[in-house]
């Protein structure tokens, strides 16, 4: 064999190995319910819900509590569903977070909290088109 044909099949093969390895890390987007199901499972994997924070009736969100120190809070989470649940995230809040639109928590569940590693934000737009009054 020549030695390109060698380095094309070691190429390959980390290639193989690259994407065996991500693709077992990867999770799904699932709800509350379903996360429930999975955590009572035994699963341990990590699982992506996307919820709304609970909002009154005056549009002002609700449900949140910061630790003394601010080093954590947890917060109210309505999934597309429309269950709530109690969410935990060890963390300081997210500068953006009351201005989010969605939010997707990534974690699981433990003890009937759902625990997130993880906190992904989905703000309004800046780029959104706007009304322009150009006064004519």
């Amino acid at each position: 064999m020549k030695k390109s044909h060698i380095f094309a099949i070691a190429i390959i093969g980390v290639a193989i190995v690259i994407i065996i390895s991500t693709a077992g890390d990867s999770s799904t987007y699932v709800n509350f319910d379903e996360a429930y199901q999975l955590a009572s499972n035994g699963s341990t994997s990590s699982i992506h819900v996307v919820g709304e924070l609970t909002k009154d009736a005056d549009g002002k969100i609700t449900g949140i509590e910061k630790s003394a120190d601010n080093l954590s809070f947890s917060f109210m989470l309505v999934d597309d569903k429309g269950k709530a649940q109690k969410v935990f995230y060890n963390e300081p809040m997210p500068p953006d977070f009351l201005r989010s639109e969605k939010v997707v928590i990534i974690g699981s569940y433990r003890n009937d909290l759902f625990v997130a590693k993880k906190i992904l934000l989905k703000c309004p737009s800046k780029y959104q088109e706007q009304k322009l009054n150009a006064g004519v």
